[in-house]
């Protein structure tokens, strides 16, 4: 009989507190996760005035001796300037406050660094405020890398829901892609005997119902719908660290997103050029399609899209047609290691305009 040696890791966070006002709990947190006195606060030229200064003002309040680096984007060259200050400064604790962006930096700097990291989401665009993977761009478009789960996570509703509404909305459209994305794991296994977590896919599908039920509480001034939001995209980050890879919550429609960005600004309408499309917002669009080609529920998703006001269609995303059709017929270069229902050639110009039309995204 053959000894068995299989063996996973699995990082989850520690703490997980959402809600009201919650801002204030900064201090009581960080002791209770890392005994140091020494903090990084990582955020942006926005985020720094709407939660950086009040997080210092927090700390320091309690003793901290706090250190702050302000980035101004998702690039290795940024995630090597945090690591550079927080080995200057010796610091204990990292703590990102900010978008996708500042959080994903912070993240993967904290992984390279081995330190306790702290996510603080100003707003809520996308899952990565709770998972293990980190988006950066480089001249290709948008490269995910493997970093780590934050150790803690404080969600301020208050804050999060004064944000554009429009990044909540994308970040809703985000969760509910889960839907896709599990399918084409499944398929995966079925067919090419890729390792599967039914736990992980489980906790990625109720992410995404959890955002079909609460559809119509989820709209523009309201603290609740960040409420709903934060707490789905949270436990889809759990849902990746429990598969220990994105693929409960990245499938074809992600890699739809990706093409998009790697085909460049030149994929934007001339009327919509100033309001590029965010991540979440194309891999909605993508998951009407790929659910289409899954033959299950798309009118749903698009229908929740609707509901939520996030876009459906290529006109909405401010996206050309032509450019559709050619993330679809390309999609699969992304990550042709990944099997989806787009299969491993992907789609024909002829069936990815059927595609589009069949589902009304252009």
């Amino acid at each position: 009989m053959e000894r068995f040696t299989k063996s996973k890791t699995m990082v989850f966070p520690r703490e997980i507190i959402v809600g009201h006002k919650t801002i204030n709990r900064i201090s009581e947190l960080c002791k209770r996760i890392s005994n140091g006195r020494k903090a990084l606060v990582v955020d942006g030229k926005k985020t720094k005035k709407i939660a950086g200064d009040k997080i210092i003002h927090l700390l320091e309040k309690e003793g901290y001796d706090v250190k702050e680096k302000r980035i101004t984007s998702a690039t290795m060259s940024e995630v090597k300037n945090v690591i550079y200050t927080a080995d200057k400064y010796n610091v204990d604790i990292l703590l990102g406050v900010g978008g996708g962006s500042v959080i994903d930096v912070t993240k993967l700097a904290a992984a390279e660094l081995d330190k306790p990291f702290v996510s603080v989401p100003t707003a809520a665009s996308h899952d990565g405020i709770a998972s293990p993977r980190a988006s950066l761009k480089d001249r290709s478009g948008s490269v995910s890398k493997t970093a780590v789960a934050p150790l803690a996570i404080l969600a301020d509703t208050e804050i999060i829901y004064k944000a554009p509404y429009r990044m909540l909305a994308a970040g809703c459209a985000d969760v509910i892609s889960n839907l896709t994305a599990v399918r084409d794991w499944r398929l995966a296994h079925r067919l090419k005997n890729e390792e599967y977590s039914s736990h992980a896919a489980v906790l990625a599908e109720t992410a995404a119902q959890l955002i079909i039920d609460h559809a119509d509480e989820i709209k523009p001034d309201v603290e609740q719908a960040a409420w709903f939001a934060v707490k789905a995209m949270i436990v889809s980050g759990v849902a990746m660290s429990v598969a220990g890879s994105t693929r409960p919550a990245s499938g074809a429609e992600h890699m739809f997103s990706h093409m998009l960005d790697h085909l460049g600004p030149g994929i934007m309408l001339k009327s919509k050029r100033k309001h590029r499309p965010l991540h979440g917002e194309q891999c909605g669009v993508g998951a009407i399609m790929m659910m289409y080609l899954h033959g299950g529920d798309w009118e749903l998703i698009r229908d929740t899209l609707r509901r939520i006001g996030a876009p459906t269609t290529s006109q909405e995303l401010g996206i050309s047609k032509k450019k559709i059709i050619e993330a679809l017929v390309r999609a699969t270069e992304i990550r042709p290691d990944r099997y989806t229902i787009l299969g491993e050639n992907g789609l024909t110009e002829e069936a990815a305009r059927a595609l589009a039309k069949k589902t009304g995204v252009i």
